[in-house]
């Protein structure tokens, strides 16, 4: 399973950058760099967190689950999102603290060298994930790899800043950049939190492939066939429409079930991922009955 490996290569990197920027902290006493260890302990939580989701998102369909398992995911990027908002406050505690009693930092040439290497390792698999997750269209992936890539320019942020330290005497700015950091990876939470609520509230599909369907079925539909009532819901990297076709009553069932299976290979062809669910109906029918007490609603 491709996208479970790119998760493993998360996992790898959190463990290398827990060490990296533990140490540097360790080092040079900077509770700014303690704010960016503390987030890495985040990363590896998610990415296992999201390694496991996303084995039971890529399980088959079953009798109790026949739309499939798809909807993992989402807990995973929201599960990330709630271990984002627990590391902030620990970190504007932690600062608090330190903004009470200023202490002078150790190191910091040694100490800052670990921080931005450790950056190094992030960006490089915050890259990958971000372009595996286009091409596999997995939320779990892109949620890892933004929060990746925010804790690249967090800790480009703290090195830098905590390098101002000893230039400047202002021992309150390490304490002040601990705290920035946790108002940045707080937006970032609240942006996983906001994106896992919307696909578990079957959220419709985005307006561009919204676009491309219309324009198929446009292309389609002709004086003998028409479509309407279309409805359409991502559930993760799975994509879902549904509408009705009408059909002239003449027509054979055959003939009609040919026609339906040229526009669900059509939509499939334009969208790729695309599950259809076509209701064959005669001309005149217009139904009332589920879909439209659920448009009701």
């Amino acid at each position: 399973m491709k996208v479970a490996r790119y998760l493993q290569w998360s996992v790898v990197a959190a463990l290398a950058t827990i060490a990296l920027k533990t140490a540097a902290w360790g080092l040079t006493g900077s509770v700014g760099l303690l704010s960016d260890a503390m987030e890495s302990f985040v990363n590896l939580a998610a990415a296992v967190f999201a390694l496991a989701m996303v084995t039971v998102a890529h399980a088959p369909a079953d009798d109790e689950h026949p739309f499939g398992h798809g909807k993992a995911e989402y807990f995973s990027s929201g599960f990330e999102g709630l271990l984002i908002l627990g590391a902030a406050l620990a970190i504007i505690w932690a600062a608090l603290q330190r903004l009470m009693a200023p202490q002078p930092l150790e190191a910091l040439g040694l100490g800052v060298a670990l921080s931005v290497l450790s950056s190094a390792i992030n960006g490089g698999v915050a890259w990958m994930l971000l372009r595996a997750a286009r091409e596999h269209d997995s939320i779990a992936l892109e949620a890892d790899g933004r929060h990746l890539m925010t804790d690249v320019w967090t800790s480009i942020g703290v090195a830098g800043g905590v390098l101002l330290v000893p230039l400047t005497g202002w021992w309150w700015l390490d304490p002040l950049l601990a705290m920035a950091v946790a108002l940045n990876i707080t937006r970032e939470a609240w942006g996983l939190l906001r994106r896992s609520i919307d696909g578990l509230m079957d959220r419709a599909l985005g307006e561009s492939e919204q676009a491309v369907i219309q324009r198929v079925l446009a292309e389609l539909a002709s004086e003998e066939v028409r479509f309407d009532h279309l409805r359409t819901r991502r559930a993760a990297r799975h994509k879902f429409c549904e509408f009705h076709m009408h059909a002239p009553g003449r027509w054979s069932l055959s003939l009609a079930a040919a026609r339906r299976a040229e526009v669900e290979r059509a939509l499939t062809e334009a969208v790729p991922g695309l599950k259809v669910t076509i209701e064959l109906l005669p001309q005149s029918v217009e139904p009332v009955g589920l879909h439209e007490a659920a448009r009701g609603a």
